[in-house]
């Protein structure tokens, strides 16, 4: 099991910027894949972004392509994202996640992000 813990949220005006961090302890040798997700109250959890652990290839929701950036540093076993341009439809919890084969089973206990207009 992998122990994920998230910080670096905050209040942003819009057009702001954040980075969030996710330290990774733990079974992180079997980590093929980590993730950001992002949950508004009411509503389902969002995919935000992914990266490989050891290729280090990303993928993005549509909706935050060109404005965030996941990366990962191995040696600190921690992955960040990195958000620009802000906008205040991007407010809600984020939350950490790995996964060692085709599904995330550990997660963060998120961190808030708010995003105001």
């Amino acid at each position: 099991q992998v122990q994920l813990v998230e910080s670096g949220g905050g209040l942003v005006q819009a057009g702001g910027s954040l980075r969030l961090s996710c330290a990774a302890s733990g079974g992180t040798v079997n980590t093929s894949v980590m993730g950001w997700f992002r949950q508004v109250p009411g509503k389902e959890r969002e995919f935000v972004a992914q990266i490989t652990w050891r290729g280090g290839s990303t993928t993005y929701a549509d909706s935050v392509k060109g404005r965030f950036t996941i990366s990962r540093d191995a040696a600190k076993n921690t992955v960040y994202l990195q958000m620009n341009s802000l906008k205040p439809e991007d407010t809600a919890v984020y939350y950490c996640a790995a996964a060692a084969a085709a599904t995330y089973d550990d997660w963060g206990q998120g961190t808030q992000v708010t995003v105001s207009s």
